[in-house]
């Protein structure tokens, strides 16, 4: 058995029905996280009717995935949780473990994924980002950056319970300023109140300056405690400052003055503060353009988003590329992985 799967089958076994504080917290109604996503509360739902669509899919000679992907593709996380609980009342087994023994590759990533609550799906792919030769730092700075407080501190809460210390995990593997980045933002102390204190945001804009382009070397650590630290409007007059004093955008500066992972993980808070729908979309259309497809990318962020903002970033994916993330992912992927991943964009 791979990493990768004994991975699966051991969080899927332990946060079956997670804590049931956490249950509430995430969850409190059957309706979707988001207001902006492709997955919907579906009407009429029946716990107990899926459990049998998906006990016949999985009955006699080979799977049928058609039923699988029409079940979970379709319902929101807090209906998949009644699904699971369902199926353990009714086989006495779990669902992710048995879905997971009929199925493979891509596919099985995307059904277990989607199985997941949505802190517990996020610790679990910082956790196999970590493991194992070499770290994915683009899966630690994909979370990390996008993320609000309540949301990193679930996923603290959910990784502690099951793997460990984040922070101590993330420190083990990754080094220098990026490390002291993704341990600030661990912190979930940024500011997300709306204020903007003007005097401050041009004061920020001219440290920033004076610690990069206005000196030999850049001094990161006045990086890190504005842009890790300052609420979303503030930033963006930051932003607004910063380009008035330097001529050039933070973001063009960055890429001036860094490199590697820092430079990426500075660019990504950026993009994300600006517009978080279309940093995702900028993920995904890197994930598949070229030769091959980074399908680790393309799977956390169709899973993670698919009923959060997927409408806006199917938009700003059209926006910024002039063609339908459902052309990419229809002319990227193939069989039931790619079924189900246009299921979870919606359509056109």
């Amino acid at each position: 058995m791979s990493l990768h799967s004994s991975l699966v089958l051991a969080i899927v076994e332990r946060t079956a029905f997670c804590t049931s504080s956490l249950e509430i917290l995430t969850h409190p109604t059957m309706a979707a996280i988001g207001k902006r996503g492709a997955v919907t509360e579906a009407a009429g739902f029946n716990a107990d009717a899926d459990v049998q669509t998906l006990r016949g899919a999985m009955k006699g000679v080979g799977t049928k995935e058609a039923p699988i992907i029409e079940v979970l593709a379709h319902r929101t996380i807090a209906q998949r949780q009644r699904i699971k609980e369902a199926y353990k009342q009714a086989v006495g087994k779990d669902l992710a473990e048995d879905l997971s023994s009929e199925l493979s590759g891509n596919f099985r990533s995307v059904v277990l994924g989607l199985l997941m609550l949505a802190p517990v799906y996020d610790a679990y792919e910082l956790k196999y980002a970590i493991k194992g030769a070499g770290t994915e730092e683009a899966c630690l700075i994909d979370i990390l950056a996008s993320r609000s407080n309540a949301e990193i501190k679930a996923i603290n809460e959910v990784y502690k319970k099951e793997y460990g210390n984040l922070e101590a995990d993330v420190c083990g593997d990754t080094s220098g300023m990026f490390q002291r980045v993704l341990v600030s933002l661990l912190t979930a102390g940024r500011d997300e109140s709306d204020r903007v204190d003007e005097a401050q945001a041009s004061l920020d804009a001219k440290d920033i300056y004076e610690a990069g382009e206005a000196r030999w070397g850049t001094d990161e650590v006045k990086f890190l405690t504005v842009l890790c630290v300052r609420n979303r409007n503030h930033l963006l007059r930051v932003f607004e400052e910063y380009q008035k004093i330097s001529g050039r955008s933070i973001e063009d500066s960055i890429k001036r003055e860094m490199s590697g992972c820092l430079e990426e993980v500075f660019l990504a808070i950026v993009k994300c503060i600006r517009n978080k729908p279309a940093f995702f979309a900028e993920r995904l259309y890197k994930s598949m353009k070229g030769l091959g497809t980074t399908d680790s990318v393309l799977i956390r962020i169709m899973v993670a988003r698919a009923e959060i903002d997927m409408l806006d970033i199917k938009e700003q994916f059209k926006k910024m590329y002039g063609k339908t993330l459902y052309s990419f992912i229809k002319g990227d992927t193939s069989g039931d992985y790619r079924k189900i991943l246009l299921e979870l964009c919606g359509g056109e």
